[in-house]
């Protein structure tokens, strides 16, 4: 998906305007944010709001495409949790943005419940 993705956009965009891509792989950790041990989770989303999170940041200056993927159901350790690629002009363009996308992303669009 990753590569095929990268592929998609390099073959679109302006050669002008790509200078990097960044990509963001969530996977289910065997422990929570506190330490304690968890056998997976049970991810839903909202994806209303996350199709309008994406074309909200796809407007920034300097981005030239973003795509996510978000899992969702019951998910084991090891299973990824979502792929987050943000394609933009320079470093400056495009880290900001692709922080500020995966924390709207995680306390706005997703809910997980540890298990």
């Amino acid at each position: 998906m990753i590569q095929k993705w990268i592929e998609e956009i390099k073959s679109k965009s302006p050669k002008d305007q790509l200078g990097m891509i960044l990509v963001h792989n969530g996977i289910v950790r065997a422990t929570s944010k506190d330490g304690k041990p968890v056998t997976g989770m049970v991810l839903s989303f909202d994806e209303k709001l996350l199709n309008t999170l994406v074309a909200r940041y796809k407007k920034n200056d300097g981005i030239v495409d973003i795509k996510i993927w978000v899992n969702q159901g019951k998910l084991s350790i090891g299973d990824d949790i979502m792929v987050v690629l943000v394609a933009g002009r320079y470093r400056t363009d495009v880290l900001p943005a692709f922080q500020e996308l995966i924390r709207e992303i995680k306390n706005n669009v997703v809910n997980e419940k540890e298990t």
